[in-house]
């Protein structure tokens, strides 16, 4: 077990699109660790995802674990530990959804963004073969902000409005619902 050091937004690693990764290396023991390294730091910082280069590895892997009781999120939904390799979105439904996100590699900040209200993504799985998950809601926002990552997107590339970005104290204050 490893905790990763996470880039911070300013870093270049964040906005660079990240290469695809060959069926041998998605088997291989080094990225298997990278990824059980990826899940180890998403949960030390209580997050519901991470990608790669927030990691400072340009590759397309994201792993996602969505728990009911994350104290950074107030959602009744449970994901259990996936990883994605290679992963593309396509839009489903395009009716906007918006939530205020946050980042671990946007410490201490939220803004809200619209996404599309579904979504689909196909992918490759810890053993290489094509899987596909179709989202909607608050799994959607996850998946696409964590895979946006992948493309040298961050959330704050898209928000609605840039006067609703706040620090996390202030969001807790005055836009919690």
């Amino acid at each position: 077990m490893a905790i990763l050091k996470v880039a911070q937004l300013g870093h270049p690693v964040l906005r660079r699109v990240a290469r695809d990764l060959s069926t041998e290396e998605i088997r291989s023991p080094e990225v298997k660790a990278l990824v059980n390294d990826m899940r180890d730091t998403m949960v030390e910082y209580r997050g519901v995802g991470l990608a790669a280069p927030q990691v400072h590895h340009s590759v397309r892997i994201a792993v996602i674990e969505i728990s009911s009781d994350n104290p950074r999120y107030d959602i009744q939904e449970t994901v259990s530990a996936q990883v994605f390799f290679n992963a593309r979105v396509t839009v489903l439904d395009e009716t906007p959804y918006g939530f205020w996100e946050g980042c671990l590699s946007v410490h201490g900040l939220r803004g809200y963004v619209e996404r599309p209200r579904r979504v689909r993504v196909d992918y490759l799985d810890a053993d290489a073969n094509p899987k596909s998950l179709e989202a909607e809601d608050f799994l959607a926002v996850v998946l696409q902000h964590e895979l946006d990552h992948l493309d040298g997107v961050l959330y704050v590339d898209k928000l609605a409005d840039p006067k609703k970005l706040a620090f996390v104290e202030e969001y807790a204050r005055y836009h919690v619902e």
